[in-house]
């Protein structure tokens, strides 16, 4: 080899070398509070096999389930601190921390999931991203936590007057405590690791969430009755540390914006598929279900209206604004 082929060779090795170390071997943690078989998981694998096939092997995703990294609240504010990677959560445990994501806890937003994905995977979604970015929590992509149902042991749902005294647990904010306490509840703010015990106890009689979550949770075991309420749809977040992601080159946060992406597809397909199965399986397990008729959801909408106005200054009249400006763009109002 001639010198001046073995400089530029040497060239070539060298220009070479930064673009190899942009991606690093990396160990990526991921807490969850729901359990292992909820289609979290689906995602999760989806977004695994993205980050392998990126990183020709050198990304590690371990996930913890059950709350296991603790609850949704703390897990999210080791994001913030920078002392844990990533974090799936529904936006309502952490509107303390980013109050916009409070809209997402008003009743009756949603009239089905076309339009929340429509919603959130457009310039709302980007939108509230972009606010969290000040809160040290950087949103990879909207996955699924679905359409929220109440269950309890006291009776079945079927009007207004129906939730009066049930002793419901609700997540730790604000909206759902104003929102059950309008229904006529005894609403009580509870972590979600605590609900089975609560529930097996006596301690509540009530608590809301999807059929997925309330079918991989078991609380078919202790719950009378489940009720469609579809009072709320709540969304997760795939949330990464903001100081560990601005550690991260260009390229390696790129992937993980990307293969989160893959797991949204992959995690609300399961999301949808399992809803009608797990109501199956609550309903196999002895717990009695019912739909609300269209005259009595219709007041039950009503009775809660006030809930937009009075949580207004928390998230913001200029989110609700947009996300309503929104919505009847999509309805074609």
């Amino acid at each position: 080899m001639t010198m001046k082929h073995l400089l530029a060779a040497t060239a070539l090795v060298a220009l070479a070398a930064p673009v190899q170390a942009q991606v690093q071997e990396r160990t990526i943690r991921i807490s969850n509070g729901v359990a292992e078989d909820h289609p979290v998981a689906d995602g999760i694998e989806a977004m695994r096999q993205c980050t392998d096939e990126r990183t020709d092997g050198a990304w590690t995703l371990n996930a913890f389930w059950s709350s296991a990294l603790g609850d949704d609240l703390q897990a999210t504010q080791a994001l913030r601190s920078g002392v844990q990677e990533m974090v799936i959560t529904s936006t309502s445990p952490i509107v303390g921390i980013v109050p916009e994501l409070g809209v997402f806890d008003l009743p009756f937003l949603f009239a089905n999931a076309e339009e929340a994905d429509a919603v959130l995977d457009g310039e709302f979604g980007e939108f509230i991203s972009e606010r969290m970015l000040d809160s040290g929590l950087v949103n990879l992509s909207w996955w699924e936590n679905g359409f929220r149902n109440l269950s309890n042991n006291v009776r079945p749902i079927e009007s207004l007057e129906d939730f009066q005294g049930i002793r419901t647990r609700v997540m730790q904010n604000n909206i759902f405590l104003d929102t059950f306490q309008t229904l006529g509840t005894n609403p009580t703010p509870m972590a979600f690791g605590e609900v089975f015990t609560a529930l097996e106890t006596g301690a509540i009689d009530a608590q809301e969430n999807p059929y997925v979550t309330i079918d991989t949770s078991q609380f078919y075991e202790v719950q009378d009755y489940v009720s469609a309420t579809q009072h709320a749809y709540t969304p997760f977040l795939v949330l990464f540390s903001g100081p560990i992601f601005q550690t991260y080159s260009e390229e390696e946060q790129q992937i993980l914006r990307d293969c989160a992406m893959a797991g949204q597809s992959v995690q609300r397909e399961a999301s949808r598929e399992l809803a009608g199965q797990s109501l199956e399986r609550i309903t196999e397990a002895g717990t009695a279900f019912n739909e609300i008729s269209e005259e009595n959801m219709a007041e039950i909408r009503d009775a809660v209206l006030g809930v937009y106005e009075r949580n207004a200054d928390t998230i913001g009249q200029d989110v609700i604004d947009r996300v309503q400006s929104q919505l009847a763009e999509i309805r074609g109002e």
